[in-house]
């Protein structure tokens, strides 16, 4: 397919202007992420959300019997059933299906990259609890957990993992709605994990709010990391990119063609 000279220029302007007003604006998010986790942090550590915690927590507890959580009988069974979404084996199953649909469709690269960045985040949500080592809320029998509260590993890995893949899927639409959605599914998935958390007396407000926004940092520093690597080359792309007009722009290795080049893909 010939595409005219002076759109395909055009197009890589606009591609140019628009990514990187992208990057400015991603890193910016990442650093205010950063300050957020900084502000829990401290608060956790020197105690001065303790009461907001713990009010929160036993809230939502029966007066009767704090074992059990207030609300009808089906909303735990829900909320059970939600926090798996968030838990080692459903996140394990997802991403080693993403990884190996990766590795089918010779993106090997990118399979690397989705590696990583959930390894990577799991490693640092590892490092996060054995460094603060809070305890759990003092609700016996509910949840039996053998790592520290805080921050909540469920909350940060479900949007590390479901925002990752939401910004996977974005790339293949064209219509900003349906990029919206999918990222929206990804935050609703990961709101309601958290949320899971806490009704579950397994994490206080203050875990849950660090897991999201330790799990929002890392996933949108490995999606800077991915769009530059794909810039250079060194991740796959697309292959062919569809603007919010409608217009189809080759790519080669996630960039725009130069006028007059030809696609090593044929």
């Amino acid at each position: 397919m010939h595409y005219p000279r002076s759109r395909v220029r055009a197009r890589r302007l606009d591609w140019i202007v628009r990514h990187l007003d992208r990057f400015l604006f991603g890193a910016l998010l990442v650093v205010v992420a950063i300050w957020v986790i900084d502000l829990i942090a401290g608060a956790t550590m020197t105690g001065r959300v303790k009461t907001f915690d713990e009010q929160i927590v036993w809230a939502l507890r029966s007066a009767a019997d704090p074992r059990v959580p207030i609300g009808p009988r089906w909303l735990g069974t829900f909320f059970r059933d939600i926090t798996a979404l968030g838990g080692p084996g459903v996140l394990g199953i997802v991403i080693s299906i993403v990884i190996a649909f990766l590795i089918l469709s010779r993106q090997h690269r990118a399979a690397a990259l989705v590696a990583a960045t959930t390894l990577g985040g799991l490693l640092l949500a590892m490092a996060l609890k054995d460094f603060f080592g809070r305890s759990r809320p003092p609700i016996l029998d509910i949840y039996r957990e053998s790592t520290a509260s805080f921050p909540s590993g469920h909350s940060m890995m479900s949007a590390v993992v479901y925002l990752t893949l939401g910004s996977m899927l974005t790339r293949l639409v064209a219509e900003r709605r349906l990029k919206l959605y999918f990222l929206g599914v990804a935050c609703a998935l990961a709101f309601l994990v958290g949320l899971s958390r806490i009704y579950l007396a397994a994490h206080y407000p203050s875990d849950v709010l660090a897991g999201w926004a330790t799990g929002f940092a890392w996933a949108l520093a490995c999606w800077l990391v991915e769009r530059r690597l794909q810039r250079a080359g060194a991740v796959e792309g697309a292959g062919l990119n569809v603007d919010s007009g409608g217009i189809e722009i080759p790519l080669e290795d996630g960039r725009p063609l130069e006028v007059g080049e030809r696609s090593e893909r044929g």
